[in-house]
Order: C-alpha cells, then structure tokens, then sequence
C-alpha cells in the first residue's frame, strides 16, 4: 500500500519516476492516479508482474534526457558521453545527489518501510530552473 504522505508529497507531479523495488502493482496503479508513471524493476519486484517492467528506462522531458535503473552499480554506459543528463537510480534506499562529469545522480530514497535506520523519502526534481533543483521530502516515521 503507497502511504498517504507519499501521495501528498507527489501531488501535482508532472511525470513519477520509480527506480524500483515497487513492491507490487497496486503502487504503480496509485501512482498513475496523480500523473504518468514510468518505473524500472527492482530486486524485491519478481513475480510475473514484475517481468513486465524493464530494467533500465530513458526518459526525455523537455530538453533532458534522464536514465533510469534500480542499482547504480550496475551502470553499464557512460552516461555523459551518452548525452544523459540525469540518472536515476535506487536500490540503497537512501536518499541521495551527486553530480559527475556535468551529469546529475538522484537517489530518491524509499517511501516504502523504513529500513536500515534511514529516513523514508521522496525526491521532487524542478527540470524547469538550472542547476535542477532536487527536494527530498521526509515523509516521517511510520512504518
């Protein structure tokens, strides 16, 4: 079940990328409620539902170009000589914003159970100012 907090939070999105661990379907059907979805499969999403997301994803919004995948050690290209300007990545479940080589790294953190003693969060990012601007919202302490 998507927490409440997390519906809030990404309220009046224009486009939710998920970078995996889903979880189950019924996330993405929620999700899709408050914009466009595009998600990639995690490690803990098997089951046949699972297979049907891919395992990495290219998204373009305006004039940037986004990568998407679940675990940034598995990053197989560079993403700057790619033309990549932003990869998106999960996995760690910890919130996270990097730059290299002129390309933005984003980890959202986790807005599933709280885990590893880490903040449950969400990332909004604002493409329409440079340098984009990255938010991570703590949707608090529940479980």
């Amino acid at each position: 079940m998507l927490r409440e907090e997390a519906v809030r939070a990404l309220r009046g999105s224009d486009l939710i990328l998920h970078a995996g661990d889903v979880g189950g379907p019924g996330i993405l059907e929620t999700l899709k409620t408050l914009a466009p979805v595009v998600a990639v499969r995690g490690n803990v999403d098997t089951g046949e539902w699972g297979q049907t997301l891919r395992l990495t994803e290219v998204i373009q919004s305006g004039s940037v170009v986004i990568y998407m995948l679940h675990i940034l050690q598995d990053l197989d290209i560079d993403p700057a000589g790619g033309g990549f300007h932003i990869v998106v990545s999960g996995h760690s479940h910890k919130a996270s914003q990097t730059e290299k080589e002129g390309v933005l790294y984003v980890n959202p953190g986790s807005a599933g159970p709280k885990r590893f003693q880490l903040p449950v969060t969400v990332a909004r990012l604002d493409l329409g100012v440079r340098p984009w601007k990255v938010e991570f919202i703590d949707l608090g302490e529940k479980n």
